[in-house]
């Protein structure tokens, strides 16, 4: 089932399964998110939870005991229900399962909240801790955008002024060393695929708050993610796509001891508390 929130500027389409963003559409019907072609990649904007990126082994502990969990977790795999609709405004929800019990043992909700405003699409993510105790999460965004023109022809703005060193990926998992992203004096650099020649580009914590991407120097979409320390950014070499994915955690490091509490970047809920976060894709 898709959802469609329609404003004067723009026309977006949510699926139920995963509340997966599918598209948005601008006045002149130009398509800005990825059509998930499954020859490169199938997915649009699946949400990543409870973890985000891959486990060693695909697996983890929990007060002893082992548990899996595939890369990016399980609730893009999920059916959510709609229980908010306007025009401008729909609310996906999934709750705790025996299913999602057996690979992560907490009770919890998971809503994501889309708000359409102006040009801006508002995406909120609200994780609800229904245990007596602590609970340990990552959530991320993994939106794919539509580049239809040759590669090479975009380039990336970062809004800071600053060095930017990305982690390398060692079989899925981050590893210590880093290389340098080199920026233009714009804050910029172009795209190529060769700097995805190793996955992913990770940066565990970053300064820049919004990223543009660059068409014949002028900018046509911008993701704001104030609420997110980490940032991948991601392509398949020759796809006509690319990813900006703000993340609250991100893949265990090689060295992990596999303690889910004890994980790099894992966010803790306390009881029957609530976290909220949110990043917006705005079309220039």
């Amino acid at each position: 089932m898709k959802t469609t929130l329609e404003n004067a500027n723009l026309t977006v389409q949510i699926k139920s399964m995963g509340a997966e963003l599918v598209s948005i559409k601008d006045i002149n019907n130009k398509e800005y998110i990825w059509e998930g072609n499954p020859d490169f990649w199938g997915k649009h904007s699946p949400v990543l939870f409870p973890i985000v990126g891959a486990l060693k082994n695909d697996s983890y502990l929990c007060n002893g005991k082992e548990y899996k969990m595939s890369r990016h977790g399980f609730a893009r795999e999920m059916e959510f229900k709609l229980i908010e609709k306007t025009n401008k405004k729909a609310v996906f929800s999934i709750e705790s399962n025996a299913t999602t019990l057996e690979k992560y043992p907490f009770a919890f909700e998971l809503q994501i909240i889309y708000t359409l405003e102006v040009k801006n699409l508002h995406v909120g993510y609200k994780v609800m801790n229904h245990n007596d105790f602590e609970m340990p999460f990552s959530i991320g965004a993994h939106p794919a955008f539509a580049l239809p023109n040759k590669f090479e022809e975009y380039s990336l703005q970062f809004s800071d002024q600053e060095s930017l060193a990305y982690h390398l990926l060692e079989d899925n998992l981050i590893a210590d060393s880093t290389k340098e992203l080199p920026l233009d004096n714009k804050n910029s650099v172009a795209l190529q695929y060769s700097l995805f020649e190793n996955d992913a580009l990770i940066f565990k914590t970053i300064g820049s708050k919004t990223l543009s991407i660059i068409e014949n120097n002028t900018a046509f979409l911008r993701v704001q993610y104030n609420d997110f320390p980490s940032l991948g950014i991601w392509t398949m070499v020759n796809a006509p796509f690319l990813c900006i994915e703000p993340w609250l955690g991100y893949a265990d490091t090689i060295d992990t001891n596999g303690n889910i509490f004890e994980k790099e970047g894992i966010l803790k809920l306390a009881a029957n508390e609530t976290f909220a976060s949110q990043y917006t894709i705005e079309i220039v």
